[in-house]
């Protein structure tokens, strides 16, 4: 068995000292790392350790969100940990080491990781809320310098485009809702409801 750490943050500025040192901290003898934003799908080095892991090896990370921030997401990779025979062991969840059946051990991780996954998505929403909210305000008082979207067709990001067009998309296939959009999208509500307002009525019916 071998204990593979996975270490993750989100800009070139801050810093995976610490994770590292907790990873090497809990036995880690192979450790990817990288700088990406917990929302783009362009992760390297995550794909990199998925592809490595294999039967009776432990993924560690110090935090669920270091795996993704939407729902949708961490559930895609915690599932292809499964698939590959490894366990997952995030650092600062419980263990529950001292349940001697194996079984309820099983059970209560997964519960755990079922409600600590929603409650990362619902704390990345409400933060992109509260930014909305932070700018409807600034332009009722007047002050907002406003900015270019960032999900847009002619957005210079490519996984922002990509985004965008994937939410056009299932808009006009019109199967799942809104909520639902956002949430396989790992984008916020308001980000979805800016991208409707740019579109035409016909398709946001």
């Amino acid at each position: 068995m071998t204990k593979v750490g996975y270490a993750r943050v989100s800009t070139r500025e801050q810093n995976l000292d610490r994770q590292l040192s907790a990873l090497k901290g809990a036995g880690c003898t192979r450790i990817f790392q990288e700088k990406r934003s917990g929302a783009t799908l362009e992760r390297p080095e995550l794909a990199a350790m998925l592809h490595y892991i294999h039967d009776d090896d432990e993924v560690v990370v110090v935090a669920l969100d270091r795996l993704g921030r939407s729902a949708a997401d961490l559930t895609e990779t915690i599932n292809t940990i499964g698939q590959q025979g490894a366990t997952l062991n995030v650092l600062n969840l419980p263990t529950f080491s001292e349940v001697p059946n194996k079984a309820m051990r099983t059970m209560l991780t997964n519960l755990t990781l079922e409600i600590y996954k929603y409650i990362a998505q619902e704390e990345r929403e409400a933060i992109h809320e509260r930014q909305a909210a932070g700018i409807i305000e600034a332009k009722r008082r007047g002050v907002y310098k406003g900015g270019v979207p960032q999900y847009s067709a002619d957005s210079p990001d490519k996984h922002r485009r990509y985004i965008y067009n994937q939410a056009i998309t299932m808009l006009e296939d019109g199967k799942l809702s809104k909520a639902q959009i956002a949430r396989t999208l790992g984008i916020s509500r308001p980000t979805l409801y800016r991208i409707v307002a740019e579109i035409p009525e016909s398709i946001q019916s």
